[in-house]
């Protein structure tokens, strides 16, 4: 079994964060470690506060995985100061996990900024370079490159200008399309397209953070970076079709579908 560690928020709707991240890494068979980097207070309906965990018990959790358990994957979600991203930085390169996937959470779907203004040149300079992969919604690609993107065309000059950035591979996620689903991914070889359905549900509450873990879950397991993009963004797929109605928003996809479906519960 593999160890994979979430380090993000928390979500006490258990939809989104942490909690997401953990939920995915168990549904693909990794044993789920995690290192909260915020306390939010969240719910289906949106973000109402949060507050930073400091950058000393931040190290001291990380220290406390990687001296005692083997890490095989990293995630990386809500990083919302300066202070969060230098303390996570400087851990990674001590310890030098094997997969670093980076999903860079700035706003939740509700419009609540998570990572305020200053901290956004601090992930490109001192994070971003660190990724293995880096998953931006079509908003982040925007915030990080400083440039609108409207098509596909655009979608491929955002990624390819994130890679110069330092990142190993860039995925740059089209579910914010209105037309379509699709994704683009750039490994500083070539673009690779995952197409995707478009799902009228409400129960799209995570699925940024569940595509990302699932990456880094399916790299732990040994596919290769299309293999993992393509088998993850099929999981959240499902998660979404499968879903069921909790809460009065948008509600969180089902994360274990084709478990409960195997043990004949669906």
């Amino acid at each position: 079994m593999k160890h994979v560690l979430s380090i993000a928020g928390t979500d006490p709707s258990g939809g989104a964060g942490a909690a997401a991240d953990c939920k995915t890494f168990c549904a693909h068979g990794c044993f789920a470690l995690n290192v909260i980097t915020a306390v939010v207070s969240q719910n289906t309906q949106g973000v109402r506060g949060y507050m930073n965990v400091t950058p000393e018990l931040i190290a001291s959790q990380i220290d406390a995985v990687f001296e005692d358990i083997n890490v095989d994957a990293v995630k990386i979600g809500m990083v919302s100061v300066p202070a969060t991203i230098g303390v996570i930085a400087d851990k990674l390169k001590q310890y030098k996990p094997p997969v670093v996937v980076l999903d860079p959470v700035m706003v939740a779907t509700s419009g609540q900024r998570l990572l305020v203004p200053e901290a956004e040149q601090t992930l490109r300079d001192i994070l971003l370079p660190l990724a293995d992969v880096l998953t931006p919604n079509l908003p982040e690609a925007e915030v990080l490159t400083r440039r609108p993107i409207r098509s596909f065309a655009d979608m491929e000059a955002a990624a390819r200008r994130i890679f110069d950035m330092g990142a190993k591979a860039v995925l740059v996620k089209g579910g914010h399309r209105m037309e379509d689903a699709t994704d683009i991914l750039y490994d500083g070889r070539g673009f690779h397209y995952f197409k995707g359905k478009r799902v009228e549900s409400n129960s799209t509450h995570g699925t940024g953070c569940s595509l990302s873990s699932a990456i880094a879950a399916n790299l732990a397991n040994g596919m290769s970076l299309s293999e993992a993009v393509g088998a993850a963004k099929k999981y959240v797929f499902e998660g979404i079709y499968h879903a069921e109605l909790i809460g009065k928003g948008h509600g969180p996809i089902h994360h274990f579908y084709q478990l409960y479906k195997r043990a004949g519960l669906e």
